[in-house]
């Protein structure tokens, strides 16, 4: 069967009414994470913490998510998506759980710790879409995922806001955001799992096979089958019956291997990503992910001092932005489709324009011209979060999605350490320092995928 064939035999069976319930999934997820993430800092202050220990709590979440993001997404290929996600969305609702429960330090920080480590839901749901999708569809389906999932973190703010007014009002919120975290699991215990298994073609279910040496020799040793979403090469046989039907069979093998076997395979796929050739999309991820956050880290602070606005004021252009953002998802797919499914040129080009609307904000001398960069802000970053995603998942192999997208997520992790120390180091020279250095950093990624992306494009059209 050649390519087309597979293709035209892949829409046809595309599961939609899976892929809609993840949109949910997403949807609620951060919904009841954003009602929380607003209260945290005043509730650890409420119970007597001093600013450097808040800080330090504060800190613990995005420490434990960066040793967690890859280890938790390599586990998801190992026994499959319906059970890493349902036990990350049942450890994450009995952290959040926890949280309400909180009346001293130790108890917040106890809370925290399930959270840091299993908060992984969302990357899951996107390796999730990645089986499913082909490759040209998937960055449609991406996003309008991101989509869903920004609504989610816009209205959560409101709806937490208005139940913190009420006496204990934080741990009202802690309790709703744990029982929204258990109707996804719900949710996804119900999902119409059988259409994934018809999707799936188990050509290779009996076969063993060997480790590769690098995720460029899997993804073309799958795409000579035509199977390049539903074959998945692995270091042990017993794991290639969950993952050749996708790994969402609760009653698989691989679900209820000995640890020892799981944390094998979870270590040989990590490895490979480790030795793969991707350090240059993994730089690239790093160097807009800090550039993109020293542009949001002191905003309020920079449009009252340069421009006198009210905190109030600047909530509303915050709240434009992000609303413009979630409503960019939308756009991810016909823009793909017009630059013909090169996700390297897209890459390039939203780079360029992300840097420059970077520096548009630093030099603007009005309000006006503020607005308008955020206008495009919001709309180029949606899309490069996007294409770097699509990438990796190019480059890497789409087989192992899951430990893709999450040594993604550990790498925009380490922008989020380092970003809140360039900034306040750039700030002692001026308020515009921040998004400056953002500049600085944007170029020095504009500059290397001009210079790699001839080489990925040789690669693909090799492959």
């Amino acid at each position: 069967m050649n390519n087309s064939t597979c293709a035209s035999a892949h829409k046809r069976r595309r599961p939609t009414r899976i892929i809609r319930c993840i949109y949910v999934v997403g949807f609620m997820d951060l919904f009841g994470v954003s009602m929380i993430i607003p209260l945290l800092s005043h509730h650890v202050k409420s119970l007597g913490a001093s600013p450097t220990v808040a800080g330090i709590v504060g800190s613990t979440y995005g420490v434990l998510q960066l040793f967690s993001s890859t280890v938790v997404g390599s586990w998801s290929d190992v026994v499959g998506r319906r059970y890493s996600l349902l036990t990350c969305l049942l450890l994450s609702g009995f952290g959040y759980g926890l949280l309400g429960l909180s009346t001293s330090i130790a108890l917040f920080v106890l809370a925290r710790i399930p959270v840091g480590l299993f908060k992984h839901s969302l990357s899951i749901c996107r390796a999730l879409l990645s089986d499913l999708m082909s490759e040209k569809e998937r960055p449609l389906v991406m996003g309008h995922f991101n989509a869903a999932s920004s609504v989610g973190f816009i209205l959560g703010p409101m709806v937490g806001g208005y139940l913190t007014e009420h006496e204990g009002g934080f741990y009202l919120s802690s309790f709703v955001c744990a029982a929204i975290f258990l109707l996804n699991a719900g949710l996804v215990w119900m999902l119409p799992w059988s259409e994934t298994l018809n999707h799936s073609i188990d050509a290779n279910a009996n076969s063993k096979t060997k480790p590769s040496k690098s995720y460029d020799e899997l993804k073309n040793s799958v795409q000579q089958n035509c199977s390049d979403k539903n074959h998945i090469r692995h270091p042990n046989a017993s794991a290639v019956r969950s993952q050749t039907n996708g790994g969402w069979g609760w009653r698989d093998m691989s679900v209820v291997q000995p640890a020892w076997r799981q944390l094998t395979s979870v270590w040989v796929r990590i490895r490979m990503v480790a030795s793969s050739d991707m350090w240059d999309v993994f730089l690239v991820r790093l160097l807009m992910a800090v550039s993109i956050m020293l542009y949001y880290s002191n905003f309020s602070l920079a449009m009252e001092e340069r421009f006198q606005l009210k905190p109030k004021v600047t909530g509303y252009l915050i709240s434009y932005s992000s609303m413009l953002g979630a409503l960019a998802g939308c756009l991810v797919g016909p823009v793909t489709h017009l630059y013909g499914n090169n996700m390297s040129a897209l890459l390039l080009h939203s780079t360029a324009l992300t840097c420059t609307l970077i520096f548009l904000y630093a030099t603007a001398p009005n309000v006006w011209q503020v607005l308008l960069t955020s206008t495009f802000f919001a709309i180029s970053t949606t899309i490069g979060r996007t294409c770097i995603t699509d990438l990796e998942l190019q480059r890497g192999g789409a087989q192992a999605s899951g430990t893709l997208i999450g040594a993604g997520q550990s790498v925009t992790a380490v922008g989020r350490v380092l970003a809140p120390l360039l900034s306040g180091l750039a700030q002692e020279v001026s308020p515009c320092g921040p998004p400056s250095l953002g500049v600085v950093l944007g170029l020095v990624a504009v500059g290397l995928l001009f210079v790699r992306t001839p080489k990925w494009d040789s690669k693909t059209k090799v492959m």
